[in-house]
């Protein structure tokens, strides 16, 4: 595990430099991505049945839903990276990391949908379309990875994403403002995680870039319910 955390690049190499990647690294990355996209999904399937079920939902209420959820989040991962060299346990693993960590939030995400509706489906929306703005990058990439391209096209789908909130969520434009300004900071770290990933001479695993992944996205749209939430209206019933 201490072996793909090195070696690190700088903030400003991760954000404005560039990697050459040969055929079979350019290809990883895509799968990566694509089994991101996978957890991303499962996560919205785990999230919707949480918040729709009261047991679950009271589960992680309680101070033994939080120690559970704490010991299922870090050690799931942990069993995706032991599984990394088969590629079914390791889809499953990853698919389960994303179910799971969709469950955990179903108490916010049910109180977001009683006291502010507009706020799971906007955080959700924003946090999507950035994921796909880049995801496309990764998708173009040939023989070079270039962080400034998926910052470009991360702010871009992030600009439309909050054009999309704008027209039919009719949210404040401070809240508008804050959330695009979480929608850069999501397009900056997963371009940071992903040329991280992409420098690391051991990354040879689609499983295991996208646990790395998956963690900064989650934290994105974690941090985003929670502003979302502050100027969407919760509270004021």
């Amino acid at each position: 595990m201490e072996n793909m955390r090195q070696p690190q690049l700088s903030i400003s190499e991760s954000l404005f430099g560039s990697v050459e990647l040969d055929e079979s690294r350019s290809a990883t990355i895509k799968k990566t991505y694509l089994l991101l996209g996978l957890s991303v999904l499962c996560g919205v399937g785990g999230g919707y049945l949480g918040a729709n079920t009261p047991a679950i939902r009271n589960l992680f209420t309680g101070w033994i839903g939080w120690i559970l959820a704490m010991v299922a989040l870090n050690a799931i991962p942990y069993i995706a990276m032991a599984c990394r060299r088969n590629p079914v346990l390791g889809t499953l693993s990853i698919m389960g990391n994303g179910f799971v960590a969709g469950l955990v939030l179903a108490p916010i995400l049910y109180l977001a949908s009683r006291f502010a509706p507009n706020v799971v489906p906007s955080a959700l929306l924003l946090t999507l379309i950035t994921f796909m703005g880049v995801t496309a990058a990764v998708m173009l990439t040939g023989a070079r990875y270039s962080a400034p391209k998926g910052i470009m096209f991360g702010l871009f789908f992030a600009f439309i994403g909050v054009v999309v909130l704008n027209m039919f969520m009719h949210m404040p434009i401070l809240g508008l403002v804050i959330a695009l300004i979480i929608g850069i900071i999501g397009v900056l770290i997963l371009v940071h995680a992903t040329s991280q990933v992409l420098n690391n001479p051991e990354f040879d695993e689609p499983v295991v870039g996208a646990v790395m992944l998956f963690s900064g996205l989650f934290n994105i749209f974690v941090a985003l319910l929670h502003i979302l939430l502050a100027f969407g209206g919760f509270g004021d019933d």
